[in-house]
This record gives C-alpha cells, structure tokens and sequence, in this order.
C-alpha cells in the first residue's frame, strides 16, 4: 500500500477502471486537488450538466459557462478551476497552469470586466471526497489508474472524449483499454 501512496499526489488524474458500475464515476477522470493523510478532493472533469452558472448563483454576471459534477458529496456546494491563478488572489495552484478556487468577489469582476472568459474556468458542482486510506483501498482494487495531469485536459479537450484521451496519453496497454466499449453488448 505505500508504494501507491508516494503516487497519490495533488495535481494527479484518477481515471475510472473501464468497468466501474458506480454511474457517480463511470468512464470518470477526477483531478485531485488535495491529498493529506486524512483523505482526498478532487473534481470529475467530464461530466456536464444541463445547466449554466448564472442558473445556480443568483447574482452572478452574465457568463454563458457549463456547469459540471464535481462529485456525489456536499452537492449543495459550487467550486471552480481556472487557468487565471495570477489574476485571481487566494487561488491554490493544482498542477502547472491549472488552479482551484480564489477570491470569490474578485471572480465576479474579472468576469464582469471581460478578462475571464469561460475557456478560461470550469464550475462544479459538489465534489469528490475520500476519507482516510479510502483512496489507496480503491487503487488496490484496481476501480482507479493514475495518471499525470495537463492543463488542456480541462481547457482544451471534449469532456465527452476525455476518459479515452487520457487512458491513450498514457500509452501501451491503457491505449488498448480506452478502445474498449461503454457496454458489454457492444463486444
């Protein structure tokens, strides 16, 4: 189990096995955002919702932005990642290029000012959370591969397409499975 540990870090992708039946985290690539010794948080990047952010925050500007599911726990709750961490005070950096939250209010007038644009940020709802050695279990079991971020996973590529891209950025056999069905069926 300590050998998987020293690979769970901030800044890494959790890609779902092919074969996960949770719907929460089927075909899922999770950027995990935080990891200490009591557990993790991260964000499912490619899963969409039918809703934009000026539908969820009422006083928000108007930005024609997609809201995500970030995960099954506190779903009453609204994160963001961006790629403007120099402009936005109070972001914590994830990986290069790539970061979590910031200054809320200042969001709100950068996107008024016109120097955020939605290619710019992701909103989520909720987020996913693992308690203590719970992640590690997961990996043992083989429901999560690891992988290495790049910030165009999230500003560059089609959620819809992004479970295979990453599995094939990972090369060899991963390129095999990400060529895998969604359905038994269709074998």
């Amino acid at each position: 189990m300590t050998h998987i540990k020293k690979h769970i870090t901030k800044g890494k992708v959790l890609i779902a096995e092919p074969f996960m039946l949770d719907p929460n985290f089927k075909r899922g690539v999770i950027l995990l955002c935080e990891y200490e010794k009591e557990g993790g948080v991260g964000f499912i990047l490619n899963k969409s919702l039918d809703m934009g952010v000026t539908e969820l925050i009422a006083d928000f500007p108007k930005f024609d932005a997609t809201v995500y599911y970030g995960g099954p726990v506190q779903k009453d709750t609204i994160h963001y990642i961006h790629n403007v961490g120099d402009l936005l005070e109070d972001s914590s950096e994830i990986s290069p290029g790539v970061f979590w939250g910031g200054d809320f209010e200042k969001l709100k007038f950068l996107i008024s000012s016109e120097l955020i644009e939605p290619k710019n940020i992701r909103f989520f709802v909720g987020y996913s959370g693992w308690s203590e050695t719970q992640l590690e279990d997961e990996i043992e079991l083989g429901s999560w591969v690891i992988g290495d971020m790049d910030s165009n996973y999230l500003f560059k590529n089609k959620p819809q397409s992004l479970w295979k891209k990453v599995l094939k950025d990972k090369g060899d056999a991963y390129t095999v499975i990400a060529q895998m069905p969604d359905a038994l069926s269709m074998n």
